[in-house]
């Protein structure tokens, strides 16, 4: 049997054969909550969806060095968090740490703006060989690699957002695999 887990799964049910979690259930930071609910290298993918960027960026690494520990070999985070090198600066206001307003949006619990670099060098300080699926380079240029939804489908990309159609991007995430070796 797959384990396959989504974590800060807000309301979304985009994976409805995954277990989804929330961060009272689930926290990324809290290793007793995961030896409580699943054994060492027995999990085949996680989906976190808009989560990483509410840890600073050595709380990710301790995040991923925890999820490392109960992926399977081979095993993945698939990844999403709002893109630091998307070219707009509506999207750029909104994302920002700390977000754009008030205390209750979203976004407000920001502590980070990552980009392809900076995401990437994370998981791979915990461990992790890094795939990019959707992300922006430094020159605002769209970067995709073709990923499937039965791996774990992001709400908020190229393909599952209806906001981004026609060809145009109007909320894209940086989307990467994490894989471990």
């Amino acid at each position: 049997m797959e384990i396959k887990i989504v974590v800060g799964a807000g309301e979304y049910n985009n994976n409805p054969e995954w277990i989804h979690t929330q961060e009272n259930e689930l926290n990324l930071l809290d290793i007793s909550i995961w030896k409580k609910r699943f054994d060492e290298n027995t999990i085949t993918a996680i989906l976190a969806e808009q989560v990483w960027e509410h840890l600073t960026y050595e709380e990710g690494v301790q995040a991923a060095k925890i999820c490392y520990k109960y992926l399977k070999t081979s095993g993945y985070i698939r990844c999403a968090v709002p893109d630091g090198f998307f070219p707009d600066e509506t999207y750029q206001n909104v994302i920002k740490v700390g977000g754009p307003g008030p205390k209750d949006h979203p976004a407000a619990s920001h502590k980070i703006v990552y980009n392809y670099k900076t995401l990437s060098d994370m998981f791979q300080n915990a461990g992790f060989e890094v795939k990019l699926l959707e992300y922006h380079d430094k020159e605002g240029n769209f970067h995709y690699n073709e990923w499937d939804g039965k791996q774990g489908v992001i709400f908020r990309s190229k393909h599952y957002d209806p906001r981004n159609k026609d060809g145009r991007l109007v909320f894209p995430s940086l989307i990467v695999d994490a894989i471990k070796i």
